[in-house]
């Protein structure tokens, strides 16, 4: 067999991905650091409290227990259903029934199973970007079809039921709903959220609404759930949602997704072929939080409301740099197209990933290009990280953009 007629080593399927760009600059940053390197990481969004210590308790006693050395549900331990059903009723009043749940592999296998079970090949999901990573590798590898509606500094990163239906054709089955939002920290009021789902039952489309940051919100702002706001969407809607970032558990591997029954089943067949059951001592730990007080989470959301407005603050000190100031989530989301063009210490950079370069290789601290989430032009910092950390970093990138000529 020649070269050329050589069957691909990898699936085109699988060789399509791309890596996961916040984890890669987190692991490079960790990797610096490892290294003795001062470096900074502004790229992870991962709470840099431990986790709250009566959840590790529960940890600690459930490992002591046999029952939880052995196979559980691949659908999720039943109390820890019960406990996603009371939950979600205290926090957004949506009432579901254990039926409605399934409890996956963090977050991420939420998005990746539900994505999976609702598109076919060529089914088109409106992307309002800039998106999280993972969604549109998700969509694709489910054989969708992600199509960008992008919101930028200028509209507060919140796209319009307009641009929705400008972006909505024939093959339109989905639409990806995300506040607050990663990476931009947006929140969608009240009435604009309605009107989302509105527009979208007046379509006949379904909606996956990521709620995971829905604890760690500012200013007064609110995330009203979209199927409390408009019922009549609930029967095509499924819900996402976990505990790594309200409890500091981002390790622990737990989430879920709520949906219309036929759905939640279909995707409890799949996750049973993939892996089973979340490990049940994870399980046990997501009781204890979910059934716990909100008292530890509530200690953190003031620590980043604290550092969100110093981060916020620093960074629209910097000449061409535009910086909104997020609502909700622990990130930042600056416009750099002022600073681009600009030579820094004798480079220019044309891209926000030129810039990030720039920035980790003159000053050692790790920021995500905005490249990663949609078009070029910004950066995403996390502000989940400890404050002296905080202004260190955000004012070597201070010091350094100060010299752009």
């Amino acid at each position: 067999m020649t070269e050329s007629t050589q069957t691909p080593r990898i699936s085109t399927r699988i060789g399509s991905i791309a890596e996961s760009a916040t984890l890669a600059v987190d692991a490079k940053a960790k990797a610096l650091k490892a290294q003795g390197r001062p470096v900074i990481g502004f790229g992870a969004g991962e709470p840099d409290f431990p986790t709250p210590d009566y959840i590790v308790a529960a940890a600690v006693a459930a490992s002591q227990d046999p029952v939880n050395h052995r196979y559980s549900p691949a659908g999720g331990l039943p109390d820890l259903k019960v406990a996603i059903v009371d939950k979600t009723q205290r926090d957004s009043g949506y009432a579901v029934e254990p039926a409605n749940v399934l409890v996956t592999n963090g977050g991420k296998q939420a998005v990746y199973n539900t994505f999976a079970t609702l598109l076919d090949p060529g089914d088109e999901v409106i992307l309002p970007t800039p998106y999280w990573t993972t969604y549109p590798e998700s969509i694709r590898l489910a054989g969708g079809v992600p199509v960008d509606v992008f919101a930028g500094a200028d509209q507060g990163y919140l796209v319009t039921v307009d641009q929705l239906e400008a972006a909505r054709t024939e093959r339109t089955k989905v639409l990806l709903f995300c506040s607050p939002s990663n990476p931009t920290g947006a929140v969608y009021p009240p009435e604009q959220v309605e009107a989302i789902g509105r527009w979208a039952v007046q379509h006949g489309l379904w909606v996956v609404t990521d709620e995971i940051y829905e604890h760690l919100l500012y200013d007064g702002a609110t995330a009203p759930s979209l199927p409390v706001l408009v019922p009549e969407l609930a029967d095509t809607c499924v819900v996402l949602n976990g505990v790594a970032k309200t409890y500091a558990m981002t390790g622990w591997r737990v989430g879920w997704m709520l949906g219309p029954k036929d759905v939640v089943k279909a995707a409890t067949n799949l996750q049973s072929h993939a892996t089973s059951n979340v490990a049940n001592v994870s399980q046990r730990a997501a009781i204890a939080a979910l059934q716990g007080s909100l008292e530890a989470v509530d200690e953190m959301r003031t620590a980043f409301d604290r550092r969100r407005q110093t981060m916020v603050s620093m960074l629209n000190e910097i000449d061409g740099v535009e910086c909104p100031t997020p609502q909700g989530a622990f990130y930042a989301y600056p416009s750099v197209a002022g600073v681009l063009g600009r030579t820094i210490r004798g480079r220019t950079p044309q891209t926000s990933v030129e810039l990030a370069e720039i920035i980790l290789e003159e000053v050692e601290v790790a920021v995500v290009p905005g490249e990663a989430f949609g078009p070029s032009g910004y950066l995403r910092l996390s502000y989940a990280l400890g404050d002296n950390d905080l202004a260190e970093g955000v004012g070597r990138i201070q010091e350094l953009l100060r010299g752009a000529r």
